[in-house]
């Protein structure tokens, strides 16, 4: 029971996570899309997965 509330917890923190980048970057159009796929990675891996993301972003398009 702990553990699936420890991974419940870091999903939901990764999407705040998410949310509140998205927030601060919109004004500079690198907005990373929220789906399962970007919070399940923030989720697991953590912040350098939001790094790497961006850096994707940018990289990409």
């Amino acid at each position: 029971m702990k553990k699936i509330l420890y991974i419940l917890r870091r999903f939901i923190l990764s999407a705040f996570i998410l949310y509140g980048y998205n927030f601060i970057a919109a004004s500079f159009n690198l907005v990373v899309p929220m789906n399962y796929i970007t919070i399940g990675l923030v989720g697991s891996l953590g912040v350098p997965a939001l790094f790497a993301l961006i850096l994707l972003k940018i990289i990409a398009f």
